[in-house]
């Protein structure tokens, strides 16, 4: 039995194409039409590949390169063994990424599990839906009334998309996802397992205990937003839950409802953000990161993975630890600590 190729490359490229595309500058003209057909790690490499490196402690892989061409600074350029075509940028992971898109777009961007085209007759859309042409919509998905769906999204088998929710272009709803009370933009990625839009954790006590508060907001998907496998947003209490443009989602993270995520934030495997939290523009948050309600994290701020929070964070800072705290407190804490117990250890020594 054959090993599978899940992914084979839309086709060759050429070192001088790739330097055209990405803004690089090819080192030696000469190797211009070196052939570029595959993407590997700079310590794999390999016939075809093209690999980048970047950083001081990733410079000594240089000199053992086996591949067709690096990406790399232009200081490093010197180091790289004979044969291997140098295509020098400031930014060598990011264009390295640019590359992989366009050499492997289905790994880019989800497409249908199932090979079908427009509406699978073994999926149920509800004859008021609206679905524009060139939606796929695989079987055993739900299509419920008065939804709408841009076209070129899909949704894979047995997704299930509530009453009236809508659903811009380009987009993909992932196997097993379901969506409710939802508007969402185009070009949103929701992956497999996720759940979008179910009651908030909304409770006060009772005589009898805690009661339900009913959950009456929406969740607002914002263009370009990419959720992961099983992570959920809550619909908010009575106001809206809002993930801005851009703004990337790992999987099995918590949203809860009324939070309000900024544009262009990036967000961590295992992540819990507690309700009505507000998260600026560009915040970046370690995995594992936990928030407590109504905190604000200020625009840029960057969460260090693990860390606890129960102050507002404010805009640009870096903070972490347990309960969190700016990061250079955090380290001379622990600075101290280690101190205290080698001191502590050498005093028992000397006992």
């Amino acid at each position: 039995m054959t090993d599978p190729v899940f992914f084979a490359p839309s086709r060759r490229y050429t070192a001088g194409e790739v330097a055209n595309l990405t803004g690089a500058s090819l080192l030696d003209t000469a190797q211009a039409e070196i052939a570029i057909e595959a993407l590997a790690p700079a310590n794999e490499g390999g016939d075809g590949a093209l690999v980048f490196v970047d950083g001081k402690r990733n410079f000594a892989l240089m000199q053992s390169l086996r591949a067709a061409a690096v990406l790399c600074p232009a200081d490093f350029a010197s180091k790289a063994p004979p044969g291997v075509a140098v295509l020098m940028h400031p930014r060598p992971q990011q264009a390295f990424a640019m590359v992989g898109r366009l050499l492997f777009p289905h790994a880019a961007t989800p497409g249908p599990m199932t090979g079908e085209t427009g509406i699978s007759a073994h999926a149920f859309v509800d004859p008021s839906a609206h679905i524009e042409e060139g939606v796929i919509v695989e079987a055993g998905a739900v299509i419920g009334p008065g939804v709408s769906i841009g076209s070129g999204t899909v949704i894979a088998p047995h997704a299930v998309v509530g009453r009236s929710c809508q659903i811009g272009r380009d987009g993909f709803v992932g196997p097993g996802a379901s969506i409710q009370y939802a508007l969402v933009g185009n070009r949103v990625i929701i992956h497999g397992g996720a759940r979008i839009g179910q009651d908030g954790f909304g409770f006060v006590g009772g005589a009898k205990g805690p009661e339900r508060v009913p959950q009456i907001g929406r969740v607002i998907i914002q263009d370009d937003v990419e959720i992961g496998s099983n992570s959920t947003v809550d619909r908010g209490a009575m106001s809206d839950t809002i993930i801005g443009q851009g703004t990337k989602i790992d999987n099995l993270v918590q949203i809860a409802h009324n939070v309000r995520i900024g544009r262009n934030c990036i967000i961590a495997g295992l992540s819990g953000i507690s309700g009505s939290v507000v998260v600026g523009d560009n915040v970046t948050m370690g995995g594992g990161v936990g928030l407590a309600d109504h905190l604000t994290i200020g625009p840029g701020a960057k969460l260090a993975a693990r860390s606890g929070f129960m102050n507002n964070v404010p805009a640009g800072e870096i903070w972490g630890g347990y309960p969190a705290q700016p990061m250079a407190e955090a380290m001379r804490e622990i600075a101290m600590l280690r101190k205290m117990a080698r001191t502590r250890k050498q005093g028992d020594g000397n006992g």
